[in-house]
């Protein structure tokens, strides 16, 4: 906190009072800082150097089409901090409930069309091998590690080839396009001023159609019934303008979702075990459910949700 203070002190923002604001499940940390009833947020990735610059060049494509992500008020790129606008403390996880969703969930369609207008150029690209990398980490963080399952020959055949088949239907969907990658309830936020604020977008990639309308409809943190979600899955393809009938829509939806469920139940398994965040141990049976709720729907995938059953 010396070094942060001592930081401040040389940027127009000394005398401001600072105060521990939020962590996440990187090693950045956020205070803060107020002076007569106005605030700003200082980031700390002294931790995670590296997240930064992607952090600003991100900040810059979505600022520059009109999303409304944080503008950058100081940096310091050798220490790792930067100060930053507030959008206040109201997430969308605070707010969400069977009444109101519908509503703020178009909302947050909106947002991810107009995302999606962003630049792709020089963005890490979201193929087969980096899909696959990701998909990995549920057989050694969750499956290996967590329940302390050694898999046989045969079930490790049957996992090789349903993560296939998953990554066959992702990228049959139409790619090339801005992937925000982690577009949840946690992530959105509403401003005072009623506007959408987006953050944690630093780890954004060129990927596929459907990923952060996952992110966003089969949310980690929160459920909603399917036949309402699935209203709104169409809602997106018609605005987007998307030429694929419901049935294949879905199916790309759904294996997204596959995807993106077996990578966070390695990504929490992980938190736990590797960085003591136990936080995130509760946010694995809803992750679970999504996972074989869907894979049971999908000859392609039936067997992997009878294997994960059995592994349970």
């Amino acid at each position: 906190m010396d070094k942060i203070q001592a930081w401040l002190d040389t940027t127009p923002y000394k005398g401001f009072g600072i105060s521990p604001a939020s962590a996440d499940a990187s090693f950045r940390k956020y205070y803060r800082i107020t002076s007569g009833g106005i605030s700003y947020l200082l980031m700390d990735s002294s931790l995670e150097k590296h997240s930064l610059a992607p952090f600003l060049d991100v900040t810059a494509r979505l600022l520059k089409i009109g999303v409304h992500a944080p503008d950058i008020l100081e940096q310091n790129l050798a220490e790792g901090y930067l100060i930053i606008k507030d959008f206040g403390n109201t997430h969308y996880l605070n707010l969400l409930h069977s009444g109101n969703f519908t509503e703020l969930y178009s909302r947050a369609i909106e947002q991810i069309l107009l995302m999606q207008k962003a630049s792709t150029a020089d963005l890490p690209l979201y193929d087969r091998a980096f899909l696959h990398m990701e998909m990995d980490l549920m057989q050694e963080w969750y499956l290996q590690k967590l329940l302390d399952k050694k898999l046989s020959d045969t079930q490790l055949q049957i996992l090789d080839i349903s993560l296939k088949s998953i990554s066959d239907v992702v990228l049959s969907q139409p790619q090339n396009v801005f992937v925000h990658r982690d577009f949840h309830s946690r992530n959105i936020m509403l401003t005072p001023a009623d506007e959408i604020g987006v953050i944690d977008y630093q780890d954004a990639m060129n990927g596929a159609l459907t990923y952060d309308l996952v992110s966003l409809l089969k949310d980690c943190y929160i459920e909603f019934q399917r036949e309402d979600i699935l209203r709104l899955v169409l809602e997106f393809r018609d605005k987007k303008g998307v030429d694929a009938d419901d049935e294949t829509f879905i199916k790309w939806f759904d294996f997204m979702g596959l995807q993106r469920h077996i990578k966070v139940l390695g990504v929490f398994s992980r938190l736990y075990l590797r960085d003591a965040k136990e936080g995130y141990l509760k946010d694995i049976p809803l992750t679970l459910k999504y996972l074989l709720d869907t894979a049971s729907l999908y000859d392609e995938t039936k067997e992997l949700a009878k294997l994960l059953k059995e592994l349970q």
